[in-house]
């Protein structure tokens, strides 16, 4: 049996290394404030909202909703959005996804405020990504699988990594991860010719296609370390990866399971964003403080010397 990569002590860890600097903000009386703003009540959007609520009550955060109804109009949610941005006590939005489909997404993201924006929709982070610079917000579930892996030790500088599934969301901005760490990338797609021949070359290989126990054991080398990032209903109502986790399991140096692997790495990420946004934002706010202050000095000054001319 391969190393089960287990995401929620990884996620722990996180946890753990935040605590500290959600501490650090509360001695300059400062406390990250998440603001989700949903539109319906789909399920998952529940669920999703209800673990991001419990995460920022564990780590002393603040997690606010505005939910518009479902059939709200476009204009409605750009006007929440826009509230948020100029709401200085907020430091983080989240957008939760799909949207329906009568909203236009590319309007919705590139009204976000990029330095609220923790979970990636704006085209500047993303335009950050692909130069390879830091000073963005990289997609949750990519920096995640990053997490984990160093997380495990798992040797990413000079490694052959094959990313199956080339989507905005996973895989495209998660190659650009694996570049920034000297990883050599293969990414893979629906046209890849006889994919598992590629897969198995690979030292890492990272499934991310959206199909149901897709990925078998001749996907996969015997020291390869499988991250599983897809996550579907079976069938029968349970929940699995891309990989056929009991299958190749057995067969593999390390695995990540579907449930409790990268999904739990993922929403701790959203958290250190919220986290970072609100440092960056407060380190901002006191520079602005700094530069009126001297600009207040240096007036008073030019007004001593001319009164005393």
């Amino acid at each position: 049996m391969g190393t089960i990569l287990d995401g929620k002590r990884v996620a722990a860890g996180l946890r753990e290394r935040l605590k500290g600097r959600v501490a650090a903000l509360a001695e300059r009386n400062a406390r990250p404030v998440l603001r989700i703003i949903r539109v319906g009540e789909r399920r998952d959007d529940l669920a999703y909202e209800k673990g991001i609520q419990s995460a920022c009550s564990l780590l002393g955060a603040v997690c606010e909703v505005s939910a518009l109804p479902s059939d709200a109009s476009s204009d409605a949610l750009l006007e929440v959005l826009r509230d948020a941005n100029a709401d200085g006590s907020i430091h983080g939005i989240l957008a939760l996804r799909p949207l329906p489909e009568r909203f236009d997404f590319e309007a919705v993201r590139a009204a976000i405020d990029p330095a609220k924006d923790i979970d990636c929709m704006s085209p500047i982070h993303l335009a950050c990504l692909f130069e390879g610079r830091t000073d963005g917000f990289a997609p949750c579930t990519p920096e995640a699988v990053i997490e984990m892996l160093k997380a495990y030790d798992i040797p990413l500088r000079g490694a052959h990594v094959a990313v199956a599934g080339r989507s905005m969301v996973v895989g495209r901005p998660l190659a650009m991860l694996l570049l920034r760490e000297d990883a050599t990338v293969t990414l893979c797609h629906s046209r890849t010719r006889d994919l598992p021949a590629v897969t198995r070359r690979a030292d890492i290989v990272v499934a991310a296609v959206g199909r149901a126990r897709f990925m078998g054991p001749d996907f996969f080398g015997p020291d390869a370390a499988v991250i599983d990032v897809g996550i579907s209903d079976d069938g029968s109502g349970k929940l699995c990866g891309d990989v056929d986790f009991e299958r190749c399991a057995p067969r593999v140096r390390a695995i990540s399971p579907a449930v409790g692997g990268v999904g739990a790495v993922t929403s701790t990420i959203l958290l250190e964003h919220l986290v970072r946004a609100c440092e960056e934002q407060l380190c901002k706010r006191m520079i602005g403080r700094r530069a009126a202050w001297d600009g207040i000095a240096s007036r008073n000054v030019e007004n001593q010397t001319c009164t005393t001319d």
